[in-house]
């Protein structure tokens, strides 16, 4: 069975990984420095701080910038629901705004005018998320323009577009944002398992990010007592193993080949989708270069007789087990709940769900399965679609 996205280990990896076991240290050793400093050259950061996940690394940012129940977050419905989980961790509220309707990112437009409500109500609105969807990067230097206007901090939802491009920029992250998180899902572009980084330019919010990843916990070199350590805060426990940091290390040096593979199979599903008027292939931004994460096809479901479900389980009975990307969070039991949110609040964000499927893209895929797949939905569409 063939899912959206599958992670590729090779033998450098097992090996890279098998050393590391066989080393002194399991956690707390020089391969997570190693890593850091990998991430940092590969993005332009200036200091990387790898974690247990990427929703850690938001829920850090949170405590760093002192969020609590007088601040307002606000991001985008149409990503994973970490991103506004993050927001909820620090007592903080969540505000969404819908997407733009070309890119499936956060509408400059839309974000604009929920500040300006927000600012009317004495709403005091301290940062937004924005997610590289799919990994196609956000309008990046209008959100900086805007954050400047309205002083608040730009966090760049970055666990989607690991090695993208903006403005032919692969070092575009903190270029305009003032922290950034990565993923290292096994479906992302590169892996450690489960695992996450933040990436700051600001050495102060690097060393707390640490400190309170690590329960808070320092050791007192100059006690009498030479194994006396305190904890000056609350913190949590947020450590990578030093086996993970060894197969990112090793995942991190095949990453163009990693990304290259997945541009040919977007480039080989929009030619064969490009043409018909049912399905709109995935934007990408002028200058940019899309990381591909997901490949989110868009289909017109009112065009046709059948509906996503009945495509869903043809194309599973055909040996391919699809996802959609994603549920809108505001739709969710707890943030309805919580919130008040309603079916019809972010109606862009909600068509987009109703019309979205993620196919397959990922490394080593076969491309006749790619072509395969193609096919199989060009056929569904042409046996099933209504007549004027």
């Amino acid at each position: 069975m063939i899912k959206y996205g599958k992670h590729h280990i090779d033998n450098s990896d097992i090996k890279s990984v098998i050393k590391t076991l066989k080393s002194d240290y399991l956690t707390q050793g020089n391969q997570i420095k190693k890593f850091e400093e990998d991430i940092c050259k590969f993005t332009g950061a200036k200091y990387s701080v790898v974690l247990s996940s990427g929703t850690s690394a938001l829920f850090l940012i949170g405590k760093l910038l002192g969020w609590n129940k007088k601040d307002y977050i606000l991001t985008t419905p149409i990503t994973f629901v970490a991103s506004a989980n993050a927001v909820l961790y620090s007592m903080a509220n969540i505000e969404f705004v819908d997407i733009d309707t070309d890119t499936y990112n956060i509408s400059v437009d839309h974000l604009e005018y929920k500040i300006k409500s927000l600012k009317k109500r004495k709403k005091k609105i301290s940062a937004v998320i924005a997610t590289d969807f799919a990994g196609n990067p956000c309008d990046w230097s209008k959100l900086k323009a805007i954050a400047i206007k309205y002083k608040f901090k730009l966090i760049n939802d970055n666990c989607h577009a690991l090695g993208a491009k903006y403005k032919n920029n692969q070092k575009y992250t903190l270029k305009y944002a003032d922290f950034c998180t990565l993923s290292f899902h096994p479906v992302k572009v590169i892996t450690t398992g489960e695992g996450g980084a933040l990436l700051t330019n600001n050495k102060k919010f690097r060393d707390k990010a640490e400190h309170y990843a690590s329960h808070c916990k320092i050791n007192l070199k100059n006690s009498s007592k030479p194994w006396s350590y305190d904890i000056l805060d609350l913190g949590y426990n947020f450590r990578i193993t030093d086996f993970q940091c060894a197969l990112g290390i090793s995942q991190l040096k095949k990453i163009k080949f990693f990304l290259n593979y997945r541009k040919k199979i977007a480039l080989i599903y929009d030619d064969l989708f490009k043409n018909n008027k049912l399905l709109k292939i995935p934007p990408k931004t002028k200058n940019s270069v899309h990381a591909y994460h997901l490949y989110p096809l868009v289909i017109d479901f009112n065009k046709i007789s059948k509906n996503k479900r009945y495509l869903f389980e043809f194309l599973k009975g055909k040996g391919y087990d699809l996802m959609v990307h994603y549920p809108p969070i505001h739709l969710f039991t707890l943030y309805k709940k919580k919130f008040n949110f309603k079916k019809g609040d972010y109606p862009y964000a909600e068509k987009f769900y109703q019309n979205e499927i993620s196919l397959p893209i990922f490394y080593k895929l076969e491309i006749k399965e790619v072509k395969r797949l193609a096919g199989l939905i060009l056929n569904f569409l042409d046996r099933y679609k209504k007549i004027n």
